[in-house]
């Protein structure tokens, strides 16, 4: 199976840079399974809560045995390794890293359709997220979104400027 992971950083840690937050949470997926691809990391200004630094964006592709809720309990286990507390945190605030699962690609190909009080698949903002779908697009343009039946090349096209 494949988890599509969306990484964010716009605040230093005692890891270093925003760069640095990202590179150390790529390093720390290898613990859920194999990484088997990464887009560069993108500048983007903030959404919604716009008083903070700008984000450095990302997106990777885990190869892993793990099903989709041990992904995200891992991704929340390194978030808080890292230092992120999500429940003092205002929403959409500033943070030292963000994993947001956003895709879980089955065995057979096609991703899952999840809908769980502790997670949702697909991400239910993905397609509305240039920050998400522009790094997702360079590893992965044909994975095709398994409720509105487009790739993410096309919902990134559809996306207004």
């Amino acid at each position: 199976m494949t988890a599509a992971i969306a990484l964010g950083s716009n605040l230093p840690s005692r890891f270093g840079s925003p760069t640095d937050n990202l590179r150390e949470a790529l390093h720390r997926l290898a613990d859920l399974g194999h990484v088997t691809a990464v887009s560069s990391f993108h500048a983007t200004d903030p959404v919604g809560y716009l008083d903070q630094p700008r984000f450095l964006n990302a997106a990777a592709l885990l190869e892993t045995d793990l099903s989709p809720l041990d992904v995200l309990r891992g991704l929340l286990t390194i978030e808080h390794a890292m230092g992120r507390d999500r429940s003092t945190a205002p929403p959409k605030g500033p943070r030292s890293i963000d994993l947001d699962l956003l895709l879980y690609i089955g065995e057979g190909g096609s991703c899952e359709i999840l809908s769980d009080p502790d997670l949702t698949l697909p991400h239910p903002a993905m397609h509305e997220r240039r920050f998400v779908l522009a790094p997702l697009a360079e590893i992965a343009p044909n994975l095709l979104h398994p409720t509105l039946h487009r790739t993410i090349a096309e919902l990134l096209a559809n996306l207004p400027a």
